[in-house]
Order: C-alpha cells, then structure tokens, then sequence
C-alpha cells in the first residue's frame, strides 16, 4: 500500500506562500530568503543567460541581483509580486553588464519562440519544412546572432523576454519599468530589423 501524498508544511520556508516568505526575510530570516532564491534562481539565471551567452556571467550576475534584492527587501512596497520585482533588478544588471563588457552575444535558434500569427516569416527560419533551412543552420545561425547583437540592450531584452521567456506584455512593462505602448513598440521595432537583417533568409 502506497503511503499518502503529503502536503507542504506552511510552517516551514519550503511549504510558505510568497508574501509570508518575504515578510519573513524582511526580518532577517535566512532561511526564507533562501527559499525564494530556490524558487526563482533557474528562471532568472536563464533571462540572464540568454542575454550574456556565458554561464559564468549569468551565474555571477544572477548571485549579484539576488544579493541587491535582499539588501533592498525593505524597499519593496508589494506593488507588484516580489518576482517580478526581483526580476526587474536582474534585468537591469544584465543591461547594465552588457553596456560595460559588450560581450559576444549567442542565441540558439532552438531558443526562439517566435509565434507565427505576430511573425511567419521568422518563424520560418527554423521551420523543418521550409527551403530556407538548405542555407545551412550554422550559417543560420551566425546571421541571427549578428542581428541579435545590432538590437540595443533594451530591444534584445524584450524579445528575449517576449519571445524566449514567454512573458506577456504586461509582466515585460512591470520588469522593465515602462509602460505597454512602449514594450508593444520596442517589439514591433525589434522584430522589424532582424527581419531586415534576415531578408535574405526569409524570401519566398
């Protein structure tokens, strides 16, 4: 006979909702930071990755925002959840990393998710059944991270965020510290010039 399911202790970090781990760490307790560092360090470190292409960078940029965060836990409101805030801090370290050391930036074509109904032709790049694919991956894949590299920080980062992370409009506003209009914009501007940059790739 199997033994029953058992359900997170809540008074444990581990079985804790978000709010109470916060209020927690707020307070000094290790524990419950630790906790929200294990539930959010895979995600932010993978934002981060594919911003920086090296796993040294990610994971020392990654250890840097979840440090800042607790510092500054006691500026945080609430206003928004505390993973969004603390991925707002992340991202800004990240550009603020690419601005100083403009490291070579690599992203897989297998990590974009370009949605067919916003972009069919992109999303044909890496389609098994389009002709396109005969130019040859590696070289494919050289033009994309050359294109990718021509974006300014801000622009990289909402495609990233948008179209590899999967986040929504909304949550891109929120982590960026802009407003809807100006995520919708910097997308359309993002995906306009590597098309551009791709066009010979993307002909019929």
């Amino acid at each position: 006979m199997s033994e029953p399911a058992t359900t997170p202790d809540p008074s444990t970090p581990a079985g804790m909702l978000e709010g109470d781990l916060v209020n927690r760490a707020r307070r000094g307790d290790l524990h419950a930071y630790d906790e929200l560092v294990k539930r959010y360090q895979e995600r932010i470190y993978a934002t981060i990755y594919h911003m920086t292409s090296n796993h040294e960078d990610a994971n020392d940029i990654a250890q840097e925002a979840f440090i800042k965060a607790y510092s500054a836990l006691k500026s945080f409101k609430g206003g928004s959840s505390f993973y969004t805030w603390l991925y707002r801090i992340a991202v800004n370290k990240t550009i603020n990393f690419l601005k100083q050391r403009k490291n070579k930036f690599h992203l897989s074509l297998n990590d974009i998710d370009f949605n067919a109904e916003h972009d069919p032709d992109l999303m044909a790049l890496i389609s098994d059944k389009t002709p396109t694919r005969d130019v040859g991956l590696s070289e494919l894949q050289k033009k994309l991270n050359e294109a990718m590299l021509k974006l300014s920080e801000p622009h990289r980062m909402v495609v990233i965020l948008h179209d590899v992370q999967g986040q929504s409009h909304d949550e891109i506003a929120e982590i960026m510290g802009c407003n809807i209009g100006t995520v919708r914009s910097r997308l359309f501007y993002a995906r306009q010039q590597l098309q551009g940059h791709l066009a010979e790739y993307i002909k019929p």
